[in-house]
């Protein structure tokens, strides 16, 4: 050892190696070990192999529910913490763990804009499937993801809602800490997960929160009682935080919605806003709605008339035009095309989302590593749902990009996206439960 490794650890209260070594066995971190470990993994004085045993450890024996919330109140602690008390309307954020086809945000915030709610939505780019909630609004001429605080403020008290990029400053120890978990194999842990997306949230300093909790093959979590835990956890660390947090759970076996893409995803988004749009992802964007007004002390707000009226469109193109938008150009679309069909007559018993997604993301839509560029014209359209009944010949995609190349590699795997059968499958409800701490 070094004299400048000795002299560090001399002034360190406690010793990484030790750390590991007792997650490993399996005993429960103290919270001044936990606080310890993140304040010196961000400051450097932690190796990053040495964070990622830690994390790998976590991964293998778990964590107790009193290490998940120091774990969240370390990483919170890291950065800074804002404040929308003085807003004059209630803030209520949403999250989703993300999915194929899912595009719910963009009609969400501006129909409870619309409605008196201030949203507060920090969202991100998507490293998978398809890109994800900035990706698909920089598809509009002249978006704007990056905004200052004093910006986020703005639009919140001139629009009441916004849709921007987190600033580096909330929980940057999660963001360190992420960076490995996404090279090392230690993403899919729910102590992790639960305490990444908390530390955030909670540091945004909305009144409220819902969460979009997915399971099904276009989930990272496919298993439903994976992704019950999940949300089970996350409500419990926002409640213990005193965020009042609830949580729905939500299939994602199927696409929702018939556009996967980017530039497609905002089309769609606006038929809903205009009052139309596929009938589950109205349902999902209304039952969200709820639950963020019923958070927001409006019980007896019923939000479906804000979509038909008009007042939840006129909110989205304030919000797209207050962060240098052009809620009125042209889209992007993409030059080439190609129609997926049935082989067979039958009857639709699925449609795979991961495969799904996988062809959109092959055709563009999406990227491999972070800082990828998508292609926000590549897409999929679904044009079948379970229970369909179809001939051989007949449409199941419309597959997009500007790349031939990439347009072969997608229809591989769209070609074996649909399961046929004989008899109409057993129905599936969008929503398949809810959490709250009072349940």
């Amino acid at each position: 050892m070094t004299e400048l490794a000795s002299a560090q650890r001399a002034v360190e209260p406690h010793d990484v190696v030790d750390l590991i070594t007792a997650k490993r066995f399996g005993r429960a971190l103290a919270t001044d070990e936990i606080e310890w470990a993140v304040d010196a993994f961000t400051r450097g004085a932690v190796a990053p192999e040495q964070m990622s045993a830690l994390l790998m450890a976590i991964v293998i024996q778990g964590m107790e529910r009193d290490e998940i919330r120091s774990l969240t109140a370390a990483m919170i602690a890291s950065g800074e913490r804002m404040d929308f008390t003085g807003l004059g309307r209630p803030a209520i954020d949403k999250h989703s763990t993300g999915g194929v086809g899912d595009k719910i945000t963009l009609p969400l915030v501006p129909l409870l804009a619309s409605l008196g709610v201030a949203v507060p939505q920090l969202s991100g780019r998507g490293l998978g499937h398809t890109g994800g909630t900035l990706d698909k609004l920089e598809s509009i001429a002249g978006w704007q993801a990056a905004l200052s605080n004093d910006e986020m403020l703005r639009m919140l008290t001139d629009v009441g809602g916004v849709i921007c990029a987190a600033g580096s400053g909330l929980a940057p120890a999660d963001r360190k800490m992420y960076a490995l978990r996404d090279v090392t194999g230690t993403v899919a842990a729910v102590p992790l997960i639960a305490s990444s997306i908390m530390s955030k949230k909670i540091a945004e300093g909305a009144g409220g929160l819902v969460l979009d909790v997915k399971f099904g093959s276009g989930a990272f979590l496919p298993d439903v009682a994976d992704a019950r835990e999940l949300a089970t956890t996350m409500v419990r660390l926002g409640e213990d935080s005193g965020l009042r947090t609830v949580a729905l759970l939500t299939d994602m076996d199927t696409p929702l919605g018939r556009a996967v893409g980017n530039a497609n995803e905002v089309r769609e988004s606006v038929e809903v806003l205009a009052g139309g749009g596929p009938a589950d992802v109205v349902e999902l964007t209304l039952a969200l709605a709820r639950e963020m007004l019923d958070l927001a002390g409006m019980p007896d707000v019923d939000p479906a008339p804000a979509l038909a009226d008009g007042r939840a469109m006129d909110a989205w193109r304030a919000l797209i035009a207050g962060q240098g938008g052009d809620p009125d150009a042209p889209l992007p679309a993409a030059q080439e095309q190609h129609v997926v069909r049935a082989e067979a007559d039958g009857v639709v018993q699925r449609v795979d989302a991961r495969a799904v997604g996988v062809g959109a993301w092959r055709l563009g839509a999406g990227r491999a590593r972070p800082g990828d560029p998508v292609d926000h014209a590549a897409g999929v359209e679904v044009l079948v749902r379970p229970g369909d009944r179809v001939s051989a010949g007949d449409p199941l995609f419309i597959a997009a990009c500007d790349n031939a190349g990439r347009l072969a590699r997608g229809l591989e795997s769209l070609g074996a996206a649909v399961e046929l059968g004989a008899s109409a499958p057993p129905v599936r409800p969008l929503i398949a439960g809810r959490i709250a701490i009072d349940d």
